[in-house]
């Protein structure tokens, strides 16, 4: 998860695309909760319109939703103050550790994954939704070998495809009050929650032990040694600061039990019983001639 000073956007965005269809009227009403108005002033539902805001539906989210709220996330972080690491090279390498865990991973939807390294010298990662993926090069520096990449990884992606973020927006609208019977929020509304929930609130326990195993699956269907998963894990807690992209994770002892049980009860590829340092991931040199070298 991202932990960060960035500050939350205020500013809306204005939806691009208009109202397909007259549902989406149902939609708009509750919308108007979460804008500031007195009980005398009415809704200005024409303005609101003619301006094309686009209304989700966060109880049956469409995979185009996702993909275009990750987009406009991005965005707002770049906004604020996120900066992506301009090394072809070094983005080129982490894009390719990335598609090779989603062509290799079963039962994935269907997102245009997209894996960018942000600038920024603590070790973080975290994703949105709709396949946008960030590790930072503090985070390239701290791994070792491409199994540790790939395990951070296929961590984030395992939290793309349960749809955490989606979720944890979905139940911040309903706390706050800012959903109503149509579960209508626009989108702009929702990248802004996103990008708070990203700053300032950690994953939940379950999330994070569900994104855990998925990634320590995608892993072994990937052709990584599932090892890399605790051992990189073990070596960010031994440092005398615990790294960003631990400390706003919960649990942390009890997902390394539950990581090592999982391997132990699931040796049945050749990384996990004889792993090889080439075809597992594990060769530090060549990763450090392709990454470290170049950060």
């Amino acid at each position: 998860m991202l932990n960060s000073t960035l500050s939350q956007s205020s500013t809306d965005v204005r939806g691009r695309q208009g109202l397909r269809s007259v549902r989406f009227l149902a939609a708009l009403a509750a919308v108007a909760v979460s804008l500031p108005a007195s009980p005398a002033q009415a809704f200005p539902w024409g303005d609101f319109i003619r301006q094309g805001v686009q209304v989700l539906q966060f109880s049956n989210l469409s995979t185009r939703n996702e993909v275009a709220l990750g987009n406009q996330i991005h965005n707002n972080l770049m906004s604020q103050g996120m900066k992506l690491y301009q090394n072809q090279a070094v983005n080129a390498y982490v894009n390719r550790v990335g598609q090779r865990l989603v062509s290799r991973s079963q039962g994935h939807r269907d997102y245009p994954y997209v894996f960018q390294v942000a600038l920024d010298s603590r070790v973080n990662a975290f994703a949105t939704m709709g396949g946008r993926v960030y590790v930072t090069t503090g985070l390239l520096k701290a791994a070792d070998n491409e199994a540790e990449l790939a395990s951070v990884l296929g961590h984030e992606i395992g939290h793309v495809k349960e749809r955490h973020l989606v979720k944890q927006i979905r139940q911040r609208t309903l706390t706050t009050g800012l959903i109503g019977t149509a579960t209508g929020l626009s989108q702009s509304q929702a990248a802004n929650i996103g990008v708070e929930l990203l700053v300032n609130r950690p994953q939940g326990r379950g999330d994070e032990y569900e994104a855990d195993q998925v990634g320590l699956e995608i892993l072994r269907q990937a052709g990584y040694a599932p090892s890399a998963a605790p051992a990189f894990m073990k070596k960010l807690l031994s440092n005398r600061r615990t790294p960003t992209f631990l400390s706003t994770h919960p649990a942390v002892p009890d997902r390394l039990k539950a990581l090592q049980d999982a391997i132990e009860k699931g040796r049945t590829h050749k990384c996990d019983l004889n792993p090889s340092l080439q075809s597992c991931g594990l060769d530090a040199q060549s990763y450090q001639q392709s990454v470290s070298n170049r950060l």
